[in-house]
Order: C-alpha cells, then structure tokens, then sequence
C-alpha cells in the first residue's frame, strides 16, 4: 500500500471514527439522563408512601409529649397510695413505659429531633426526682410540689414539641 491509499483509506476512516464517537457521547448522555430519571421517580414515589408513615411518627411522638407534660402527667398518674417515693416512681415509670411504646418511631426522624424528644424525657423525669428529694411527706404534697416547681418555667415537652412541629414544617 503507498502513501496515497493510506490517506484515502485515513479520510474514508476519520469521519466513521468521529460520527461513532460521537453517537457514543450522545448515547451515554442519554443513558445517564434515564437512570437519573428513574431515580428520581422511584424516589418520589417512596417518598409518597413513606410520607404517611413519618407524619404518623411526628403525631405519636407529639402525643408522648403531651402526655409527658408535667401537668398533664400528675393529673393522669393518680397516687395509689400515701407514699411519695412509691409515687416518684410510679410517675417515672409511666414516662418510660410511654417512651419504650414509641422507641421504633426514631427511625423515621431525624436524629436530632430524636434527641431532642429523649433529652425532654430525661428532663421531665430530673424534675421530677428533683421535687422527690424535698421535705414532702405524702405523695400529695409531692405532686403539688412538682406543679408548683414548673409553673414559672417551659416544659420541656413544649420545648421538644415545638422542635418537632418545626421539623413537620420543614418536610412539606
């Protein structure tokens, strides 16, 4: 072969080559735009399913959190006896049974909001140790004594409920 029919044989080749690599490009392209799409597809639409689950999460973590609220606790948890440390523990005993009953919604928020609902938890319970360890003798006097002491200051429920409400707002 001379030189002359390598060079046809080059020109014949070169826009081939070119117009391959091209189609290529344009292929792959096309390719990556697909798998994107259907990414985002299957995400939407497990976003859509899960959606009614999380809010279903948010709502039974805001009722443990009312339901924890000092004033609505002490009113709910009665005193069985005159007994004020038997008391003290009745009422933290119903806040962990109340939190052990909710402890598989943390998988579907997020884990600060997760903590911030267990922080409330442990808050409420230290007032509540906290008003256990005054002079009271019954667990009347007790549960007065733990009203009185967070009368003047937030719950951490309502602190806690407030995050979650927020955390709602921002999945919308």
């Amino acid at each position: 072969m001379s030189g002359d029919g390598i060079f046809q044989l080059f020109a014949y080749l070169l826009p081939a080559v070119v117009t391959g690599a091209i189609a290529f490009y344009f292929f792959r392209l096309h390719t990556r735009n697909e798998e994107g799409r259907r990414r985002y597809l299957l995400h939407k639409d497990s976003q859509k399913n899960a959606m009614p689950i999380r809010l279903q999460a948010y709502e039974r973590m805001a009722l443990f959190l009312e339901r924890i609220s000092i004033p609505s606790l002490v009113v709910r948890v009665a005193p069985k006896s005159a007994d004020k440390n038997a008391y003290e523990q009745l009422l933290i005993r119903s806040i962990e049974n109340e939190f052990d009953h909710n402890l598989s919604q943390q998988i579907y928020m997020s884990d600060e909001c997760w903590n911030i609902i267990k922080a409330a938890k442990n808050a409420t319970i230290q007032s509540i140790r906290k008003a256990g360890i005054s002079q009271t003798d019954s667990a009347d006097k007790l549960r007065e004594d733990i009203l009185n002491a967070t009368m003047d200051k937030q719950s951490p429920s309502a602190t806690a409920l407030a995050y979650v409400k927020k955390e709602i707002g921002e999945l919308w």
